[in-house]
């Protein structure tokens, strides 16, 4: 371990690693293998990392795999600290990156190379066949690609910020997730995505028509995993090989997970963790007041450590603690409870009438709104990859603009607690048959500065009144008394998601627009609400 990797653990909190001879077998010291040629089927090879403890036998390893290369800075923070612990720790980089053959195609080669790996490292003699996985991000997605068909089962799994399909990240709701999916593309591409001039280039580039040739503007060339989701963002079936979700119930390894209020994988990765939980597996979550970002790595590596010290050494004192764990936002409260969604929630309408209500919607006429996309209605925090933009901020001045429509709630005389599933049924008319409704729940302080909850967009595609169905992001929030319920309903989020254009075109190829004027119904007819889960513990 490196001078800095130590300080690093200082800096994270990371509880001081063992040292004596009876934890490190051996001399204690750990020994570095450098690429190990891994072959799979077709006869690529990808190459990886060994870390073990000098001396040892026979050991279960840990498996990480990346696409950002083994000697990454924030793959070594959690490969030394597995290691510095005891474990024996296999990092491998993913087909076409790092010193590995093949092409990178993102998402698309993990089951079968991970398969293929985790059969090879079974074979070796310093192995005993039992094999745990760890890793956050695309590492998570790579050990749920292998997870179910693992034969004889992972000995446990580290899983954090991610999700097991990831279609419902590209397109959430229908609409094209564009700031996420450019900038990921163009660092992975580049791999100077931390450069000020670089991510000024990209943020340019998502103004770029037709979306689909965004990369070319960005990075100055076609990216491939860019093109593929801008070209088959009408055919979500495309991505079906990619999807493991339905597979999930059927992992038998103990997981543990880690997830943020403000990731972009949030309902995937709670949509896994009930998956588990119904199936009666060994499962436990972990949810803080983060995003996909550096506040999540401590307790990524306090999660990933407690849980293979307990299945891999033996520690049974990672086992005591409650399966969800979560941050009440607004109260400053960690909170556990046995399941996901926990009990004593409620969900409750909240009705968009003239102002919100909690009780009978009101007949009263639609509320109207017109979107330009020449001139998008701007997103304002949420699930970001962008250090500084994203999470909670203050949208008191996207509520000033014309191409919204904002209704407000009643000062509370109490608490209200939120912990749970968050979603909207809207009775909407878009006027060219085409839009991206965004509604966004919001919390208004006392002195009126409103910061964004929650929310979900979805994209519609008929004439007429339309009945849409919005997913929002689950949260568990606290609106303190004194403060106001909003509610914020749009025609676009950019550069969130890409803008609709309003003429029905594929999304990565249109160039052309319409104003489109939206009119949300809320007559006793067309009762437009929100579905709130209030938390009555």
């Amino acid at each position: 371990m490196t001078v800095l990797g130590r300080l690093t653990e200082r800096i994270l909190g990371l509880p001081a690693a063992p040292t004596s001879a009876t934890s490190f077998p051996g001399s204690g010291a750990v020994g570095v293998a450098r690429g190990l040629r891994v072959p799979m089927p077709d006869g690529v090879d990808l190459l990886a990392d060994l870390h073990r403890p000098r001396g040892a036998g026979p050991l279960p390893a840990v498996l990480v795999r990346t696409p950002y290369g083994r000697r990454q800075a924030l793959v070594r923070v959690l490969v030394d600290a597995l290691a510095r612990r005891g474990f024996q720790v296999v990092v491998q980089d993913v087909r076409g990156t790092g010193g590995s053959d093949g092409a990178f195609r993102a998402f698309h080669d993990e089951r079968d190379d991970g398969l293929a790996t985790l059969a090879w490292l079974r074979a070796q003699p310093w192995c005993d066949g039992r094999v745990a996985t760890a890793g956050a991000s695309y590492l998570g997605f790579a050990q749920w690609a292998l997870a179910s068909r693992a034969d004889p089962p992972l000995a446990a799994m580290g899983v954090g910020l991610t999700a097991s399909e990831m279609v419902s990240s590209f397109y959430p709701g229908g609409a094209l997730a564009l700031h996420n999916t450019l900038v990921w593309s163009s660092l992975m591409a580049t791999g100077d995505g931390r450069r000020p001039a670089h991510a000024r280039r990209v943020r340019r580039a998502m103004r770029h028509l037709p979306v689909g040739e965004a990369d070319t503007a960005a990075i100055g060339r076609p990216e491939p995993f860019f093109r593929e989701v801008t070209a088959n963002a009408e055919r979500p079936g495309f991505w079906d090989a990619t999807d493991h979700s339905a597979a999930v119930a059927a992992t038998t390894a103990p997981v543990s997970m880690v997830a943020g209020w403000w990731d972009l994988f949030l309902r995937g990765q709670l949509r896994d963790f009930a998956a588990l939980q119904a199936a009666g597996r060994q499962a436990r979550i972990t949810i803080g007041p983060w995003g996909h970002d550096l506040k999540a790595l401590r307790a990524v590596l306090l999660d990933q450590v407690s849980w293979l010290e307990a299945h891999l050494h033996g520690d049974a004192a990672a086992l005591r603690r409650a399966p969800v764990r979560l941050y009440l936002q607004g109260a400053g409260r960690w909170l556990d409870f046995e399941r996901w969604p926990p009990p004593g929630t409620e969900p409750t309408p909240l009705h968009l009438s003239r102002v919100l209500t909690w009780g009978d919607p009101s007949g009263t006429e639609p509320v109207a709104f017109t979107y330009d996309a020449l001139d998008p209605t701007p997103s304002v925090g949420g699930p970001l990859l962008a250090p500084g933009r994203g999470g909670q901020r203050d949208n008191t001045r996207l509520e000033r603009r014309p191409d919204v429509a904002v209704l407000t709630g009643a000062v509370l005389d109490r608490h209200l607690d939120l912990i749970g599933p968050v979603s909207a049924t809207v009775h909407v008319r878009a006027s060219t048959g085409h839009g991206d409704l965004v509604v966004r729940l919001c919390d208004v302080d006392p002195r009126g500065v409103s910061r964004n909850v929650t929310d979900g967009v979805v994209r519609i595609g008929a004439p007429g009144i339309v009945r849409a169905e919005v997913e929002m992001s689950p949260t568990a929030y606290r609106f303190r008394r004194g403060h106001r319920l909003r509610v914020v309903l749009a025609g676009g989020a950019f550069p969130r998601f890409a803008r609709n254009l309003g003429r029905g075109e594929a999304a990565g190829r249109a160039v052309a627009s319409r104003r489109v004027r939206f009119e949300v119904h809320r007559d006793a007819d067309h009762p437009s609400s929100l579905l709130l889960p209030v938390w009555r513990g």
